[in-house]
């Protein structure tokens, strides 16, 4: 039988499948891609918890987005940037660094469009994920957006997992356990 993990979000109640991600440590898997309904709530619940003045809402392909779309349309910005796992054909001049996160296996890439970079220069961004871990997607997100001379003034996600919820310098809605694989089995 499979384990769960039962996460709520607002009113929202989400069953949570268990996976293991290595030889000691589990987690219960969030994945917003699909699910509009979570993306709205949370999104209505993160606008309020925002108090800084920011010019653009910039997220992490692909979990966040829904999330990002949903907030910039809650908070009036009409344009939201996504930050990407790669090179794209159409991109003019990116700017890159590398990234290693908890859910992947290889260090990965974090992209910016010259074009998007040019539009943040100088500007107020806040970060919005999905779910903020160990925090690796968030640092090199945050170095990326120092490369396009943008200044971060608020990091949020839907989740803190595991020790980032006791970070003092994210906004979230809830706690997400990591689990032990020997508890799991």
């Amino acid at each position: 039988m499979e384990q769960t993990y039962e996460l709520k979000v607002g009113q929202l109640k989400r069953t949570l499948p268990i996976i293991p991600i290595n030889d000691t440590t589990a987690i219960a898997s969030f994945v917003l891609l699909g699910d509009s309904e979570l993306a709205h709530e949370a999104a209505q619940q993160l606008s309020t918890k925002i108090t800084e003045n920011f010019d653009y809402i910039v997220t992490l392909e692909c979990k966040g987005i829904p999330l990002a779309e949903e907030m910039s349309r809650l908070t009036n910005h009409p344009k939201f940037v996504v930050l990407r796992k790669s090179v794209k054909a159409y991109m003019t001049d990116p700017l890159e660094v590398s990234v290693k996160s908890i859910t992947t296996t290889d260090e990965q890439k974090l992209v910016l469009d010259g074009h998007d970079a040019e539009q943040l220069a100088g500007k107020h961004v806040i970060l919005v994920d999905d779910v903020i871990s160990t925090g690796g997607s968030l640092e090199a997100a945050e170095r990326l957006l120092t490369k396009a001379h943008a200044k971060t003034v608020a990091k949020c996600a839907i989740l803190a997992e595991g020790d980032a919820a006791n970070r003092t310098d994210i906004i979230y809605l809830e706690k997400l356990p990591l689990f032990s694989i020997k508890s799991v089995k």
